[in-house]
């Protein structure tokens, strides 16, 4: 597999920009999502298809970068729109988070452009989407549009990589580290070091206040050894040996969803509060952080049946929560008693549930049929076994079970 297929590879994003950017300037376009999903390769690639000249500038710097590095960068391209009429000019600026205040000078700088009726269209590039967000909607306000970036899917992986289904079980949707997938060790050393601790140092503990780093960094690796299971706040800090609280993990588990690593899917009840209050079900948003964490080699998981089972259930919740962080649908977990459903959907009144089974599936399924008792949904599927297949699961989009 060629280290540069990732680069001439075109995901499906490439196009939204491109056409979003052909239009009148109205919005700011944020393109948001986590570390390693392309999306400064995104850009880069959506730029020199544009009928207009750009810049394209990174505040990822060791030493953060300020508002009047900010502001100087947007002069530049200020005057590119200047010089280039009414087709105006594009400013890409990759990581913008990181500039303390940024989105206030955003706006300031965005609304001169706007009163003066100058062509230039901006881009901002984030890789936590929570702290993208929240700069948002406190200073910009009816000013953006996003286009969220999730974690490359299987068929995806299989055009860019050549994987096969076992392939992205296990090394999951990273394309970065997909190069080094005949090298186990150095695939586990780059996706520990270069990924998960860049992520967690850079994109959460320097930007976001954390009272107890080394809580939140095990909270993340029990978090992928759990991945797929329910786990009270309580159970997890007697696991964890801490004396925080279910606040501060609760907190902890926003933030690390908020960067595209882990997240706690919610019991469905049909009503919002009692949902909230639940255990979380525990579920990596890419397969790649909960084998890299295992330490098991590809051939010892795929042996390992319990094992490869987890992560068979885990690839389909992380299909699945990919499409909720992009707001296509909300993602639940169901449980009474000893009967449970693996996920459920939801999508305005349609409710979907869904019993993964890495094996062959028994032949009645308790749990979907106390959860279609209780609820109704519009429709009950299994997955793997004697249901829907695995990959064709992986291969279509979320939103497909979901039509009404």
């Amino acid at each position: 597999m060629s280290e540069t297929a990732s680069h001439a590879f075109e995901r499906e994003y490439v196009a939204v920009l491109v056409t979003r950017l052909a239009e009148p300037r109205r919005f700011l376009h944020v393109v948001a999502g986590p570390r390693q999903v392309g999306k400064t390769t995104l850009v880069q690639q959506v730029l020199p298809q544009l009928d207009r000249p750009s810049v394209f500038v990174s505040a990822d710097e060791p030493a953060l970068r300020d508002a009047a590095w900010l502001a100087a960068q947007w002069e530049r391209a200020r005057l590119l729109a200047l010089d280039s009429g009414k087709q105006g000019a594009v400013l890409a600026l990759d990581e913008v988070q990181k500039i303390p205040g940024w989105s206030e000078a955003v706006k300031r700088l965005w609304d001169e452009d706007s009163r003066h009726r100058l062509p230039l269209r901006v881009v901002l590039l984030g890789s936590a989407p929570l702290l993208v967000q929240r700069g948002l909607s406190e200073s910009l306000a009816g000013r953006f549009e996003i286009l969220h970036l999730p974690h490359w899917s299987l068929t995806e992986m299989q055009a860019a990589f050549g994987f096969t289904l076992d392939q992205y079980l296990f090394f999951g949707g990273y394309p970065g580290a997909a190069p080094l997938a005949g090298d186990h060790a150095r695939w586990r050393r780059y996706l520990l070091d270069a990924l998960v601790e860049t992520t967690l140092a850079r994109d959460v503990l320097l930007l976001t206040r954390v009272d107890k780093p080394a809580l939140l960094r095990r909270l993340f690796e029990l978090g992928c050894r759990y991945s797929g299971q329910v786990l009270s706040f309580t159970k997890m800090l007697g696991q964890l040996h801490d004396a925080g609280n279910t606040t501060t993990l609760a907190h902890y588990l926003e933030l690390l969803a908020g960067a595209g690593m882990l997240t706690g899917l919610s019991k469905y009840s049909g009503k919002a509060l009692r949902s909230r209050g639940s255990s979380p079900k525990l579920q990596v948003f890419n397969t790649a952080l909960l084998t890299a964490q295992s330490g098991l080699t590809p051939a010892e998981a795929r042996a390992d049946h319990e094992f490869w089972g987890r992560l068979t259930e885990s690839a389909v919740g992380a299909h699945l929560a990919n499409a909720a962080a992009r707001g296509l649908c909300e993602l639940y977990y169901w449980r009474e008693g000893n009967r449970e459903v693996d996920f459920v959907l939801r999508s305005g009144r349609v409710v979907v549930g869904l019993e993964v089974k890495s094996g062959r599936a028994p032949r009645a399924h308790p749990g979907l049929a106390a959860f279609s008792e209780a609820f109704k949904p519009k429709r009950t599927l299994l997955v793997g076994g004697d249901g829907i297949p695995l990959e064709e699961f992986l291969s279509r989009p979320a939103t497909d079970w979901l039509r009404p």
